[in-house]
């Protein structure tokens, strides 16, 4: 089985490590685009084209299977691409609302994404099906990809806006950007025990079983 990994910079490199642990006889490749990213501040037209110049390796090489770890290019590219490439199977990433609302205790979720992905109409969407009796609290992580694909992590900006969103009754976090995943540990260890931390790396594996029809 070969499986394709794109994102716009590092963090599909994060999700690669779990597959290639989720499925070890698996071949996994990834390609990204350092060059443009971050995608998150871009606009709709600007990531459609990027993400499609950026994956014609993966659509060149026989993948069982593309994910687009990447929420942007997710929101505003799958389906596009699923559109103009009807023979190849697309897995794209989005913020784990739907997990946050069954888990949730207070009904308050953080979802730490960037512009694109909280603009989208999927996440819109996603919002309105999964996440309609939640309060929602959405700050300002417009900086932390490019931070975490710079090396330049501002803990202090983080740690400041970890403890904002569980003072005001956060008991999930969801990180909705792969670059985040990163300083999953860090967020982990700032929260403190006052809420749990979501991101999809196991779903992914779960989801392709699923969709290759491979159990």
């Amino acid at each position: 089985m070969k499986l394709g990994v794109f994102d716009s910079g590092i963090g599909g490199e994060a999700v690669a490590v779990s597959l290639r642990e989720y499925f070890p006889s698996a071949k996994v490749v990834t390609v990204n685009d350092r060059g443009n990213v971050p995608y998150g501040n871009k606009s709709p037209a600007q990531v459609r084209r990027l993400t499609e110049l950026a994956i014609q390796p993966l659509l060149d090489g026989s993948c069982d299977m593309i994910v687009l770890a990447c929420n942007t290019a997710t929101a505003f590219a799958i389906e596009q691409l699923r559109a103009k490439y009807p023979t190849q199977k697309f897995i794209g990433l989005e913020p784990m609302i739907k997990p946050a609302a069954e888990l949730t205790r207070t009904g308050i979720v953080a979802v730490c994404a960037t512009p694109g992905t909280l603009t989208s109409t999927r996440y819109a969407r996603l919002v309105q099906r999964y996440g309609s009796s939640l309060h929602i609290i959405t700050p300002d992580c417009s900086q932390w990809a490019y931070w975490i694909e710079n090396n330049q992590l501002n803990q202090e900006h983080i740690a400041v806006t970890v403890n904002e969103v569980c003072e005001k009754g956060a008991d999930i976090i969801v990180l909705g950007c792969t670059h985040y995943h990163w300083i999953k540990e860090l967020i982990i260890e700032l929260a403190a025990g006052r809420a749990q931390v979501l991101e999809p790396s196991e779903a992914i594996g779960r989801r392709i079983e699923l969709l290759l029809q491979l159990r």
